[in-house]
């Protein structure tokens, strides 16, 4: 079982700033695949970023280049520097971790953070 425990949200101006981060409690971390999903009210949940084993990132399209997906294995973290926010970059947004190499695959999801971009 991995808990992950989302911060750094928060309600932000538009053409700003945050950075989110996950601290996740697995001591294996590194064999995870770590992603952020969000959701906005009355949409479905939708994968941002994630972030392999090996450091490779993907992106939503409506994010590439504004969000950048990182992790720190050392430290259990995983972070998302979301810059020229826009409105409709408000949602809840959710840490994800992974492994899909094993015989039963695992999928855990933190609690969310809440993330609104005034206009």
């Amino acid at each position: 079982q991995v808990q992950l425990e989302e911060s750094g949200g928060g309600l932000v101006q538009s053409g700003g700033s945050l950075r989110l981060s996950c601290a996740a409690s697995a001591n294996i971390f590194s064999l995870y695949a770590m992603s952020w999903y969000r959701q906005a009210p009355g949409k479905e949940r939708e994968l941002v970023a994630s972030i392999t084993r090996g450091d490779s990132t993907n992106y939503v399209d409506s994010v590439k280049g504004r969000f950048t997906i990182s992790r720190d294995n050392a430290k259990n973290m995983v972070y998302l520097q979301m810059n020229s926010l826009k409105p409709e970059d408000t949602a809840v947004y959710f840490c994800n971790a992974k492994r899909a190499d094993i015989a039963s695959p695992v999928n855990y999801w933190g609690q969310g953070t809440q993330v609104t971009v005034s206009s």
